[in-house]
């Protein structure tokens, strides 16, 4: 089975709208560099609402030997790390919202399919009743997303 990377935003929005759980029951296990634990562990340490990924069975926390794409200029360490995983290993699935990491990841033909993508699937595979809500609660925790995303996810939502 292809291996997932996944970035720290998708965990902080998905664990604060209490929708984490998609991620283990889409993919089974997913694989978080140490830059992406490191700011997980940073922010909970600042007072922001997001797990502990070391006490959670199915997150595996791997160290990225250095290459060239674990420091890309523009893009963050947690999503270099991502990518930098993602284009060691075989067939794999990354999963990050930063503007300039999904571009890098598409010109790489890196499967992406970001945080709205997984809410998606997880419609169609009848584990997420409905994305509206879930999009909505996501907008109130600040997550980025414009009128126009968020119009063309409903509709191939069907919602």
């Amino acid at each position: 089975m292809p291996e997932v990377f996944c970035n720290s935003s998708p965990i902080q929005y998905l664990f604060q709208s209490g929708h984490l759980d998609l991620l283990r029951q889409i993919y089974g296990k997913i694989v978080n560099p140490s830059a992406v634990s490191h700011e997980l562990d940073t922010g909970r340490l600042k007072g922001v609402n997001l797990p502990t990924v070391g006490q959670l069975s199915w997150i595996e926390v791997r160290p990225v030997p250095f290459s060239e794409d674990s420091s890309l200029p523009g893009i963050g360490p947690g999503e270099a790390e991502v990518l930098a995983l993602g284009r060691m290993n075989p067939d794999p699935t990354v999963i990050l919202d930063d503007g300039p990491a999904r571009a890098y990841a598409q010109s790489a033909a890196i499967k992406l399919p970001g945080t709205c993508g997984l809410l998606l699937k997880a419609k169609v595979i009848g584990i997420l009743p409905a994305v509206r809500p879930v999009l909505n609660d996501f907008n109130r925790l600040g997550f980025r997303l414009s009128r126009a995303t968020y119009d063309s996810i409903l509709k191939l939502a069907d919602e």
